[in-house]
């Protein structure tokens, strides 16, 4: 039995008592759990104590919608919409299968710079093209457990022709290639969930039960009806996540009411049956007042990516009305190529800010206890885990951070979660554990040799630039009429508005 004691810190527990409200505290670990949380603990013999004088331990955060296998793109593009963008970080054409090895050093050193910065549960859509397979998807889980980090990780599917997904698009294409596109191999949904039940089989409850496999249909208008169902079906009988990108832009508004006979793609998901408390939306944006009462019933969560927003354009998501509506948040960071960073706190700090500049009322803003709250439990709630991580309670896991208060981030001392929050950005971070196992330390990793890993992944680099540079040409060809569709639908007149500004300012600049 190993037990840790933590002594004389500053805790933020997250639980239904003291919330964000840091108290000063003594934890005890035993075997991986809270084992007990007081006011004084007195150290046993063989036990680790660890001095917690001018310490702030949190929840360890957790990464509620994000994308790994982007990592190769972190820095590459800006000034894309989603729709264009998607057009080269999800190239549409061209794709080879990438080398599990490779993979292995990309999720790597997307967990080496997501740890450091406090991430101890990632909740990670990963995608590969043209398509996964389960040596790919072995390759992610398999890192994610050599480096001691908890993970929800996916086969991410769509089984539409990308063409077909987007309105405006395909009549204005050159037939033949429309024709190339629609000729790429899919997966019809008994495919991906046969695919599926053997992911569970393989990786779900890995790593002492760290590693969990979810479901991840990219979303209602890339997926067929029968594989949104089976998904969510399937979900139930492993009690996992089924995690799905839903109305991120204004185009995804549009393509509701091409697709879907006027109904928004919420409305269509809900119809058919394919919600529950299991299913995450990643990002949320452009939802009706309808939509959210949907949200809300069915007890969906959301991810809410306010950087990668702001950089793909895509909106601001009504953080208030979701809060109104008893709606569960997270937190992420979506991708490294549409937000360039895996890092947590900066995406904290971002939505913090972002809703205050949405309405004059400031009794409505985000407040500092909501966003810790999406950045632990509700991120926690979102992947299936609240049961056990997302807060420091007996029983739960010992996942915690651990920040140095005598640093300038955290100096003069005023209220501590406020610093948290607005001044800090993961610098004063002086121990990182999951399951109660140190994996950062002073700013090192503990389970792995990440000076090795940085020089495998410069090894391979150039040869990865080559072949993005090759599938940018190649898919190049699409980005006029993508352009096109996505200035149509912006113009398009709605019932809400997602974008700050005035909506006739932006349509005149538009058309």
């Amino acid at each position: 039995m190993s037990t840790t004691v933590i002594r004389g810190a500053h805790v933020i527990t997250m639980d239904a008592t003291t919330g964000a409200t840091p108290v000063r505290r003594d934890l005890r670990i035993v075997d991986g759990r809270f084992a007990e949380i007081s006011t004084e603990i007195i150290p046993r013999d063989g036990d680790e104590v660890i001095d917690g004088a001018g310490m702030l331990v949190t929840p360890g955060f957790v990464n509620a919608h994000t994308h790994s296998w982007e990592y190769l793109y972190k820095g590459r593009y800006d000034n894309l919409p989603l729709e264009l963008w998607m057009l080269y970080s999800y190239p549409i054409l061209g794709g080879a299968r990438l080398d599990p090895d490779i993979i292995t050093l990309r999720t790597l050193m997307f967990a080496m710079e997501s740890m450091k910065n406090g991430v101890t549960t990632l909740i990670d859509d990963v995608l590969e093209t043209p398509g996964q397979d389960l040596d790919q998807l072995a390759a992610v889980a398999d890192a994610y457990e050599a480096i001691g980090i908890r993970a929800n990780v996916s086969g991410h599917i769509i089984n539409r022709p990308f063409v077909d997904t987007l309105p405006f698009v395909a009549d204005r294409l050159p037939a033949e290639l429309v024709q190339e596109v629609r000729r790429q191999p899919t997966l019809s949904a008994q495919e991906y969930l046969d695919y599926s039940r053997t992911a569970f089989a393989e990786h779900h409850g890995a790593g002492d039960g760290r590693i969990r496999y979810m479901l991840a249909p990219s979303g209602p208008q890339r997926v067929t009806d029968d594989l949104l169902v089976g998904a969510n079906a399937l979900a139930a009988e492993f009690d996992a996540e089924v995690h799905i990108h839903v109305l991120e832009t204004k185009m995804q508004a549009v393509t509701g009411d091409e697709l879907y006979g006027g109904r928004t793609l919420v409305q269509h998901l809900d119809e058919i049956g394919a919600l529950s408390r299991r299913t995450t939306f990643a990002h949320g944006i452009w939802v009706t007042d309808e939509d959210i009462e949907r949200i809300a019933r069915a007890e969906v969560s959301v991810s809410h990516n306010a950087i990668s927003n702001l950089k793909l354009g895509s909106g601001v998501l009504p953080w208030r009305r979701y809060h109104d509506a008893g709606v569960n948040l997270g937190l992420g960071t979506d991708g490294c190529s549409s937000s360039d960073t895996p890092r947590l706190m900066e995406v904290m700090k971002t939505a913090a800010l972002l809703h205050k500049v949405t309405e004059p009322d400031y009794e409505r803003w985000p407040t500092v206890p909501e966003v810790l709250h999406a950045a632990t439990l509700g991120g926690a709630r979102s992947g299936v885990l609240d049961g056990s991580v997302g807060s420091i309670e007996v029983g739960k896991q010992a996942d915690l951070v651990m920040f140095d208060t005598e640093t300038l981030a955290f100096l003069p001392t005023n209220r501590l979660e406020n610093h948290l929050v607005y001044s800090e950005n993961g610098s004063s971070i002086v121990r990182v554990m999951v399951d109660g196992v140190v994996t950062v330390e002073n700013g090192r990793l503990t389970q792995i040799d990440e000076d090795a890993v940085i020089a495998a992944f410069r090894a391979v680099m150039p040869r990865i630039r080559e072949e993005q540079d090759r599938l940018d040409a190649v898919n190049a060809a699409f980005a006029p009429v993508f352009a096109g569709a996505y200035r149509e639908s912006a113009a398009r007149p709605l019932s809400i508005n997602r974008w700050i500004g005035s909506e006739s300012e932006w349509v005149r600049e538009l058309v």
